[in-house]
């Protein structure tokens, strides 16, 4: 019986643990999705003629 009940508090635990990778790695790859954003429109606010360059007519 108390073998049981390691083994499903053991399971309960890694299984706690995935979640909370997964929701860390999910928070780390906005961070760096919205931080390449910033970075991006950074760029396009400080030189606007270099990265959008206009064509001439």
């Amino acid at each position: 019986m108390k073998i049981a009940t390691a083994c499903v508090a053991f399971i309960t635990c890694l299984s706690l643990q995935g979640c909370a990778v997964v929701a860390v790695a999910d928070v780390v790859a906005s961070t760096v999705i919205y931080t390449g954003k910033t970075v991006i429109n950074v760029i396009d606010a400080v030189t606007p003629d270099i990265v959008n360059k206009k064509k001439k007519d």
